[in-house]
């Protein structure tokens, strides 16, 4: 075969920065300017028919489910805004008008593509045709579907072993369609199904399994109007999830509570405006925060260590705090947690958090005689070394309050992409589940793979190595999303072969294998017809409720196939025998849903029980049922406290999205909560750091992090001084995420480390360079 030919593509775009704005910090979520944000999208992409016949149907029961977060519909829902501005936005990104067609790629070599942002790469629009990038061109040109299956089926006939194939997915893929990935995937013979999970909450699913029995939260969305006190642990819902703030606000109205842990204050917990209130479009909204603390970064164990210390104490003298008949029946490790207590002094605990010992002790009164009790967490939690601690130390609260298995109380991790739980729970997971591989076994024929399968952190070190040479991408922005750029870019040019299944253009279909595949689908807000039938999808919240989505506009383009259909078609394409008829399910949805009841766990009648409110998938926590667990007990546990030695020049930075994003789409380059316009190239520095550093407002720097002899720099940043505690640094993902070395993970869940890397700051000298 002959040398694939220099295509000079870059992994990050040109580094310039775009005329940056700087203002005060909006300090009100939502409201008249997020709806006028909201329709201003919408127009602009889709028109205003198109964008209003859609909006109205966004989150209604006989709608689709909204493309950005996970977060569940309320069972009364508004009959004409179910929906908030990011959830607008991306609804806006999906149904733009705008065309990235045959002419584009023509017109541009996949080089010249790369030099562009990821934002301006987005706003070309949706993908309309299938593409093919061949080894000895610089330019993507069509390909029919038929003979895009062939080339790929092809490919996968010519590995050496079905372990040298992975199949990525991304979390806002429907029900179905996972399934039928990964049963395509099992049945060519690999458990290589990493999925975005892996690089966000799979430590949640590490730690809640280990102490809890489920890697799912406990809570639904009535719990949170009845609890006491609400913790939001390294969570940014005013801009990630916006339409949880209307839960917190009927928590607040009930006279519940709510204390925000995080480096930085977020405007979404400092003020709430509902416009779907009076009071929210001409009054002064809701506080949402009763007490705000900014722990340092990766320092939330030892602040609930000094919590559950102070409210150990509190209960040695009135044995009321915790709740004892519940640690007695339910829990196991209860001494051997006081004993790990008593060995911490107070005042270290407090200098390592960071955080005033006032305000630890306004939380500890919050929580004294507080029955219900809901933590919420998000990557803030997660990305880090001790990712998995993290939670098992807030996980301890709950089980020493009693706060689980009742109304009101529980476990919320909140989920990122609209479907990433429903992915997990219909088998998109690298591990082996042999009651699950006996299921396909009895309903589906065939044997499935008994070996584990690589997760995201082990699949780029093995495309990095030449153990994998085909490298499949069902959705998302692999190459942006994940840790350690320019390793993950070298790693993907490794494959022989990759393949995307995509709506829009991204950096990820321009950093490629030898051979490169760019297959349309179908948005979840189009219309999905088999012949005279419209067909729909079912999707998971992050609450556990399955339901349906039906797409209602017209496909922005008449070549698109739905996600199904293009993973059966393969399958059909690949296999010239097999038991399962993956031309029938290419067509018949019903089919699929009723193969996903026999083999998934909890799914049961699902074509019928998902119509209107949908239905839950069992949760042992919420029946307080722990056999699984040793001693059929939930765990308490015994956590170490973070060790990250920095050195004296190093700072602790961690990767945030702007309010103009979500993960790793850039709608627009503003960020209005922190008074940031027009630009994402930006990092924010507490003003002690800034003048030990000798740095000025809009200083230029370099930063650059070092681990284990390699040192990594993402170029060109402006400096802003901003409320952030001193030592710690925040600045935008994914320009920063050429930093988050590939081989630093959490233990036992192989997470990146995204959300604690010691960086250092180089003033540049040459602002022309």
């Amino acid at each position: 075969m002959s040398k694939p030919v220099n295509r000079g593509v870059s992994i990050t775009g040109i580094e310039e920065f775009t005329n940056i704005k700087l203002g005060d910090p909006v300090r009100d979520a939502a409201g008249m300017l997020g709806v006028k944000e909201a329709l201003k999208h919408g127009f602009k992409e889709m028109g205003v028919l198109r964008s209003m016949g859609a909006l109205l149907k966004m989150n209604q029961k006989d709608g689709f489910d909204c493309p950005s977060c996970a977060w569940p519909d309320p069972e009364n829902r508004s009959p004409v805004a179910e929906y908030c501005e990011n959830g607008a936005k991306a609804l806006a990104d999906e149904a733009t008008m705008a065309k990235a067609d045959t002419n584009l790629f023509k017109k541009w070599s996949v080089g010249e593509l790369s030099q562009l942002s990821d934002y301006e790469l987005n706003k070309f629009g949706r993908l309309t045709e299938p593409m093919v990038l061949k080894p000895d061109s610089t330019h993507y040109e069509p390909i029919t579907w038929e003979e895009a299956y062939q080339l790929i089926a092809t490919h996968l006939k010519e590995l050496r072993s079905p372990d040298e194939a992975i199949f990525y997915t991304s979390g806002r893929s429907s029900n179905e369609a996972a399934f039928l990935y990964g049963t395509f995937a099992r049945a060519f013979g690999t458990n290589n199904l990493p999925d975005c999970s892996n690089m966000c909450h799979e430590s949640s699913g590490v730690a809640l399994g280990e102490t809890l029995g489920i890697g799912k939260g406990s809570t639904v969305l009535e719990d949170l109007y009845e609890a006491e006190v609400i913790l939001i642990a390294g969570q940014n819902p005013g801009t990630n999830h916006p339409r949880m703030m209307s839960a917190l606000e009927k928590c607040k109205n009930n006279g519940g509570k709510v204390i925000s842990i995080n480096p930085l204050e977020e405007s979404g917990l400092v003020n709430f405006k509902n416009p779907q209130h009076l009071s929210g479009t001409i009054g002064s909204g809701v506080q949402m925060a009763d007490l705000h603390l900014p722990v340092q970064i990766n320092q939330d164990i030892p602040m609930m260590k000094l919590i559950l210390k102070k409210l150990a104490v509190l209960d040695g003298i009135d044995h009321s705090v915790f709740d004892h008949a519940f640690i007695e029946k339910y829990t196991s490790g209860y001494k051997a947690l006081m004993l790990d207590l008593d060995q911490y002094d107070e005042q270290d605990l407090l200098n390592r958090c960071g955080v005033s010992e006032a305000s630890i002790n306004k939380a500890v009164a919050m929580l004294r005689n507080a029955k219900k009790i809901i933590v919420c967490w998000a990557m803030g939690l997660t990305q880090h070394k001790n990712g998995v601690e993290n939670i098992r130390e807030f996980v301890n609260l709950l089980l020493l309050k009693g706060a689980l298995g009742k109304p009101g109380a529980g476990t919320c991790p909140v989920r990122g992409h609209s479907n990433v739980q429903g992915d997990r729970s219909v088998g998109i997971q690298h591990f082996v589940d042999e009651a699950m591989n006996e299921r396909i076994r009895k309903h589906m024929s065939f044997e499935p793979p008994k070996n584990r399968g690589w997760d995201v952190v082990e699949s780029i070190q093995a495309m990095h190595e030449g153990k994998a040479k085909a490298f499949f991408c069902l959705g998302g922005n692999f190459l942006m999303a994940a840790s350690d750029t320019k390793y993950t870019a070298e790693a993907i040019e490794q494959c022989d072969l990759t393949v995307q299944i995509s709506t829009k253009l991204n950096r990820s279909h321009l950093v490629t294998g030898k051979t490169a595949l760019i297959l349309p689908t179908l948005g979840r807000s189009e219309k999905d017809m088999n012949g005279d039938t419209k067909r729909y999808f079912t999707v998971e919240n992050s609450m556990g409720k399955v339901s349906q989505s039906k797409g209602v506009l017209k496909p922005v383009a008449g070549n698109l196939r739905s996600e199904p259909q293009i993973i059966a078609e393969l399958a059909d394409a690949y296999f010239d025998y097999h038991p399962l008829d993956w031309k029938r399910l290419s067509q018949d949805y019903d089919l699929i849903r009723e193969y996903i009841d026999k083999v998934a766990k909890g799914f049961e009648e699902t074509s019928k029980r998902s119509e209107g409110h949908g239905y839950y998938l069992p949760n042992n926590v919420r029946n307080l049922d722990f056999s699984m667990l040793p001693e059929g007990k939930a765990q308490l546990t015994v956590n170490k406290l973070p060790e990250h030695q920095l050195d004296n020049d190093e700072l602790m930075l961690m990767t945030i999205r702007s309010h103009d994003q979500f993960n790793t789409t850039i709608y627009g380059l503003d960020d209005r909560y922190r008074g940031v316009y027009n630009e994402r190239r930006v990092v924010f520095i507490n003003k002690e750091d800034m003048k030990a550093q000798g740095l000025q407002k809009l200083d230029v720097v370099d930063l650059t992090s070092s681990y284990d002899g390699v040192v990594r720099t993402a170029h060109k940043f402006l400096i802003i001084p901003y409320e952030i505690p001193k030592g710690n640094l925040a600045a935008y993902f994914p320009e920063t995420n050429v930093l988050v070395p590939y081989n630093h993970y959490a233990d036992r869940s192989n997470t990146p480390i995204s959300k604690s890397v010691k960086v250092r700051i180089l003033k540049r000298v040459d602002l022309s360079n």
